[in-house]
């Protein structure tokens, strides 16, 4: 979630990371952050806007909140503010967001590792974006990021280069660090279709929950 601002030849997109849970700590954090912001940077993508082509940059900024009260989250009423929990177990071994367009979600830590293209692509879910419907890009080179486990890609693009095609159990599916930002994934936010007032649009909507650690749930 975030606000898209037109101003001066650019439309700048602004989101705020915070982060709680028991593996979450200010050196994570700032890695989130970066990975998102460099990611979603690097196509320098574009859209037009009343006939002017606009250059989309990404502005993230993120704090390390252990304190944080579930009211804060279910109370906040900025849509920058998007919250995540950061544990070492979550159910179904994975991290996720609320929804598709959402503003809070849980990350298991062993998916944060830099260059784990993890945080780039739940946030991709965060503006809006869903997987895509064909997961098979066997000659159509890099995958973009919003393209989950298990896709099929050309060999390089693999776990492992060698492993038969489909085959997970040999590293034959995408590994996500090879996922890129690419200026399609820009054009796919939309951002012509935003309801702009005085050259501000929300990106997203709230879900403003709360995670309680999932170790203790016994789920």
């Amino acid at each position: 979630m975030g606000i898209a601002e037109i101003k001066y030849g650019y439309l700048n997109i602004y989101s705020h990371i915070v982060t709680y849970g028991n593996a979450a700590d200010p050196a994570i954090t700032e890695l989130i952050r970066d990975e998102i912001e460099t990611m979603w940077n690097e196509p320098k993508g574009t859209f037009v806007w009343k006939r002017k082509e606009l250059t989309v940059t990404f502005t993230i900024t993120a704090e390390f909140s252990p304190g944080i009260l579930p009211e804060e989250i279910f109370q906040n009423t900025n849509p920058c503010n998007n919250y995540f929990r950061i544990e070492e177990f979550a159910h179904g071994n994975i991290s996720f967001v609320d929804g598709i367009g959402c503003n809070t979600g849980y990350f298991k830590l062993e998916n944060l590792y830099k260059g784990s293209t993890t945080a780039a692509h739940e946030y991709g879910h965060t503006l809006g974006l869903d997987h895509p419907h064909i997961t098979d890009l066997r000659g159509k080179g890099v995958p973009g990021i919003m393209y989950p486990r298990g896709t099929l890609v050309d060999a390089a693009y693999q776990y492992n280069p060698l492993g038969a095609a489909g085959d997970s159990s040999n590293g034959g599916t995408m590994h996500p660090r090879y996922r890129k930002v690419l200026k399609e994934d820009i054009a796919s936010l939309r951002l012509d279709a935003g309801n702009y007032n005085k050259g501000k649009a929300v990106i997203g909507e709230f879900t403003s929950i709360w995670h309680p650690d999932q170790s203790a749930l016994n789920l």
